[in-house]
């Protein structure tokens, strides 16, 4: 399955089941390990564990891999492996806490100022 697919059947499932501030960040020159990541909240631990189980037996049965869950016990923050996509389904005091947007978005571009020359006398 191509990225962009992935990507956009991640999005919808998680609409699916109301995932609120849906956010999806290019990471794949930050790093090497996945080119996507994306963050949705939720707005309690059972409905953060109803976005993982829907995001998992949508995309498997598209044909994609779920390679790893974690932290759907507690359901406070639950990261999903998809490969190349990794979704992060946080309650909303998490995510704000850990700020992921500000962490994994791209710099800022600056310009740069060309230095003048002085005219040497």
């Amino acid at each position: 399955m191509g990225l962009d697919k992935l990507t956009k059947a991640t999005v919808a499932a998680l609409d699916d089941i109301k995932a609120r501030d849906v956010v999806v960040l290019d990471v794949k020159r930050m790093t090497p390990l996945f080119d996507r990541m994306i963050i949705a909240s939720a707005d309690s631990a059972r409905q953060s564990k109803a976005l993982s189980s829907h995001v998992q037996e949508k995309l498997k049965a598209l044909g994609a891999g779920v390679y790893g869950v974690e932290g759907e016990q507690a359901g406070e923050w639950i990261l999903v492996d998809l490969g190349s996509v990794v979704v992060h389904i946080m309650q909303h005091a998490t995510r704000k806490y850990y700020n992921l947007e500000e962490l994994w978005a791209p710099p800022p571009r600056t310009r740069r100022r060309r230095a003048r020359g002085t005219a040497a006398s």
